[in-house]
């Protein structure tokens, strides 16, 4: 038996690769297995702790293009290890993020 669907908000996966990287270090998390306007999934190679923040970049390419790249916080809600060796998967909520990046993120969950 499935279990219900726990989300708040539809995802959507990337037609390209989005990398995620963090804005304090610089080095790469993972890349987006899927986005909402609370949260993703993110897919990479380290183990982050429980509840870890990070403060993060990543760009969302558009029809017409562009990509801008938006900057959010985000919290650490779950990871598992992917079917693939070596790769996490890990859920992340978005905790933070400033209104001109929420506009952005939003245009992109509506493009088709």
């Amino acid at each position: 038996m499935n279990a219900p669907e726990q989300r708040r908000s539809p995802r959507k996966r990337p037609e390209h690769s989005v990398t995620v990287t963090d804005a304090i270090t610089g080095q790469t998390l993972g890349h987006v297995g899927n986005l909402s306007n609370n949260g993703m999934l993110l897919i990479g190679q380290c183990v982050p702790r429980s509840e870890a923040i990070y403060q993060v970049h990543l760009p969302l390419p558009r029809h017409d293009g562009g990509m801008p790249s938006i900057e959010i916080g985000i919290q650490e809600q779950w990871h598992e290890p992917a079917a693939s060796p070596g790769q996490t998967w890990v859920g992340y909520r978005i905790i933070a993020i400033g209104n001109m990046d929420a506009m952005h993120l939003d245009d992109w969950l509506q493009q088709a």
